[in-house]
């Protein structure tokens, strides 16, 4: 398997971890941990496909070069899901108090 696959997998796996994180400690966001899991998975792709343009987190998680750093990877994937889990979470919240209730 080629290390850009590995990376992308760390991504993912670690996003979802990430995700999932954030919805447990957070848990007056309304998000259920299926939820959680998949924006966390596609967090943590984006979140690490992004970090590598990023020049001061790219250096900072060792993600620029040929050669890939596996735990960089799953920093930015981690941080990746998190962060897009809270974003989505305080969408709903919102959306749901601003809803007319019947």
């Amino acid at each position: 398997m080629s290390s850009a696959i590995i990376s992308l997998l760390i991504q993912l796996v670690s996003g979802a971890a990430g995700g999932n994180v954030v919805g447990a400690l957070l848990k007056n966001l309304p998000i259920d941990k299926i939820l959680a899991t998949v924006l966390g998975a596609v967090g943590g792709a984006g979140g690490g496909a992004l970090a590598a343009y990023i020049p001061a987190i790219a250096e900072l998680l060792g993600l620029g070069g040929g050669d890939p750093n596996l735990a960089g990877a799953a920093g930015a994937g981690a941080g990746g899901g998190a962060i897009l889990t809270l974003i989505v979470g305080l969408i709903k919240k919102a959306m749901a108090s601003q809803s007319p209730q019947a």
